[in-house]
């Protein structure tokens, strides 16, 4: 009775914690609030009906995968909607998207029901689920109210990430027309920007709303997912030992140090130099443009991001998003050598493993190539321990390899559509690095995680040697699957980042940012990794260490780590300014910029979002990239002839098709020659034509305003700001 009693008062505790902070979502959001509710009930729901599929898959880990089930689900009922599309069985709508994900659910649940397990809802520790809700539920709605204070989709790229999911609302078709090469298909990775377009016709939300919610989902798994694997290692690794505080604040550091800290320059630049007075001040992108710009070295400028200043700053690119299906990877892996049983075609990982890789190939290619390999060393050393007699051992290899074929065989089939469509323009070959990091450079990026992860790599290799017989064997046989899974994953990261030091993928950035794009890439990846291995690395070595000094090393890592966190605190009071006062919250929607940085064209522009059906041709100036041209296409996802030159270039590598496009939309709006212009303005099936603030200050005196409103009816004016859309006859 007295245990009744007792598990009452504990329910009800919990009810009030979630009430309470659901009041306090609604305080902080205001009118998102409802849309922010939307999305984290949707999850909620995803994640619990795919429950049946997750939990056979995460046997063994205390929540049986509960965060790692959302992501799932996101992944088979996108992918769903995707290749349905696709092929042209469904169109690309809300209700397509709501229908083919019941259909999917429902298949779930019948798993549950009929299955083996006959489970639906199989978890073993509900305490532990609870809290995972709770802390996913905290970090998204704080990501989501800092977001409300800098929410503008204006600024590095943002433009193009807005535009892609603006255009592929308009559309019914994959891919979508590109927004700004009117005619023709998106010839990139427009995989991230779909799945955020997918929950958001899930959802029945707008896209100006949710740019800025699945930024801030991916930031909330970025903590969770990190948290739920490291904790799961942890528990594994300790056994009676690891009591719950070690385990929990384990996969806390890890949730930390994967998603809001920064690195050794922080601390130093940051932190130390300026209260020595070295330095005035700090602005937190800084630490990701070091190598080559302090000091500038000519031809080596390259780039060094990483998560949390990815959430901050807002864009919702492909790297960014492909954040947390990269986490649902490494814990799946982990659930794959943790189990460690059947035979390849039998094991469930490797095929969800593929549809993972796959779909990496059409939303950030690097990524496919990173973990395709993270995979294949993980599969390859998990069948060694598996197999330990030397006859066996030949076994393991042979299953290895069959797993790598199975995997790259089912990641093409599963990508196959859009490579049909895709044109390969981008890479241009290999190079050999020329201009190699300063050392002292490296280090203060890399040699923080490169001590802590090699002291862990040696120790766990130290405590597990046996050079009395068959080495190897006696290693494989020894090593517990958490300390060989962090090895894999700590080896991995290093090889990552002395990669961009070696070698190069060649591209059109190659003269003066060669090695920028293969150094970002890689090492956005090996910040993950050694963020997770360092969460998992230090209480590990904390705890079952005897050595003194490894325990000394450790809580100094642990010390380092907590101070970088710092990080985050200092780029939000940047970026988002004043985050305690909750009277400066701006609200989610991307787009209300329009008003503060093109006062003369906002209305039009809302105009168009309003009044314009389908995908009309919509003609504007355009301009150099990362610039303000491109606002009407990029804000409402209507196609223009050509948008950022730059970006067009890298995406399709025509150079004398831009040039002669740009040209063309020079001659449209200047042109005295109504028949040329007449003609232009067919060949590309122009509708409307935007004369505003960046037409009139490209073009100046040029612009020829009589004969653009000849060429057809004022649909809008603005008699105050004299922006005018014309409609062209016959359209």
């Amino acid at each position: 009775m007295e245990k009744y009693i007792i598990m009452k008062k504990v329910n009800k505790f919990k009810l009030l914690a979630a009430g309470l902070l659901i009041g306090v979502a609604f305080w902080l959001l205001g009118s998102d609030f409802f849309t922010f509710m939307i999305w984290w009930e949707i999850l909620w729901i995803l994640g619990l009906v795919f429950m049946p599929i997750t939990a056979q898959i995460f046997k063994g880990f205390d929540d049986n995968g509960w965060m790692y089930s959302k992501v799932i689900a996101i992944v088979i009922c996108g992918y769903g909607v995707w290749i349905l599309t696709s092929i042209k069985v469904v169109h690309f709508t809300t209700l397509s998207s709501v229908v083919i994900t019941t259909l999917c659910g429902g298949s779930s649940i019948a798993y549950g029901i009929y299955g083996k397990q006959r489970k639906i809802f199989p978890w073993k520790h509900k305490e532990l689920v609870y809290w995972e809700e709770v802390i996913f539920f905290v970090v998204f709605l704080l990501w989501t109210y800092m977001a409300g204070f800098h929410p503008a989709a204006h600024g590095t790229e943002k433009y193009m990430d807005f535009g892609f999911m603006k255009s592929m609302m308009h559309s019914t078709t994959l891919p979508s027309e590109d927004m700004w090469y009117a005619g023709k298909a998106f010839n990139y990775y427009y995989g991230g920007q779909y799945f955020a377009v997918f929950l958001t016709k899930l959802t029945g939300t707008k896209v100006e709303i949710t740019y800025n919610l699945m930024r801030t989902m991916i930031a909330a798994f970025a903590f969770v997912l990190p948290f739920s694997l490291v904790r799961q290692m942890l528990k594994d690794k300790l056994g009676k030992r690891g009591r719950a505080w070690i385990t929990d604040f384990g996969g806390i550091l890890a949730g930390l140090s994967v998603s809001m800290s920064g690195n050794l320059h922080y601390i130093i630049y940051g932190k130390i130099f300026t209260l020595l007075g070295i330095r005035e001040d700090y602005w937190f992108p800084s630490t990701t443009r070091f190598i080559g710009f302090d000091p500038p070295v000519t031809g080596d400028e390259t780039i060094h991001e990483f998560p949390s200043y990815s959430f901050v700053l807002g864009d919702l690119h492909a790297h960014v998003i492909n954040v947390f299906f990269v986490l649902a990877v490494l814990g799946i892996l982990y659930a794959w050598i943790k189990r460690n049983s059947g035979k390849s075609w039998k094991q469930k990982e490797i095929f969800l493993l593929g549809l993972f890789l796959g779909i990496f190939l059409f939303s950030n290619t690097w990524d496919f190539m990173i973990y395709y390999v993270v995979i294949c060393g993980t599969l390859f050393f998990g069948n060694l321990k598996r197999y330990l007699n030397s006859t066996d051992m030949r076994t393991g290899i042979k299953w290895s390899v069959v797993q790598w074929i199975e995997l790259l065989l089912t990641a093409v089939l599963i990508s196959l559509p859009f490579h049909l469509q895709f044109k390969s323009v981008m890479v241009q070959g290999i190079g050999i690095v020329k201009i190699h990091t300063a050392f002292y450079q490296f280090c203060v990026l890399w040699a923080f995680p490169l001590l802590i992860c090699g002291l862990f790599v040696v120790s766990t290799l130290i405590k597990n040697r046996n050079f009395t017989n068959k080495k190897t064997r006696n290693l494989f046989y020894k090593i517990n699957v958490s300390d060989l899974y962090g090895v894999v994953l700590s080896l991995c990261a290093m090889g990552l980042i002395l990669i961009p030091e070696i070698v190069y993928v060649r591209d059109i950035y190659e003269n003066g940012n060669a090695r920028a794009n293969t150094m970002f890439k890689l090492t956005y990846q090996a910040y993950i990794l050694f963020g997770m291995t360092m969460g998992y690395g230090i209480y590990r070595m904390l705890v079952v260490s005897r050595q003194k000094i490894v325990k000394v090393l450790s809580g100094i890592g642990l010390f380092v780590l907590i101070w970088t966190v710092g990080y985050f605190g200092n780029a939000v009071h940047s970026w988002f300014g004043e985050v305690w006062n909750p009277s400066k919250y701006q609200g989610l929607n991307a787009t209300t910029f329009l008003e503060t940085d093109f006062p003369q064209d906002a209305a039009a522009i809302r105009w168009l979002k309003q009044n314009i059906e389908g995908s009309p041709v919509v003609l504007e100036a355009n301009g150099d990239s990362y610039s303000g041209y491109e606002r009407v296409s990029a804000s409402t996802g209507l196609p223009t002839v050509l948008g950022w030159y730059v970006h067009e270039w890298l995406w399709r590598n025509d150079v004398p098709d831009l040039n002669q496009k740009s040209a063309d939309i020079q001659t449209i709006y200047t042109s005295g020659d109504v028949e040329t212009v007449k003609s232009l303005v067919k060949k590309y099936d122009i509708s409307y034509i935007f004369v505003g603030g960046q037409e009139k200050e490209k073009y100046g005196t040029d612009l020829n305003d009589s004969l653009l409103q000849s060429l057809g009816s004022i649909a809008y004016v603005d008699v105050t700001s004299g922006t005018y859309i014309v409609k062209v006859s016959g359209q």
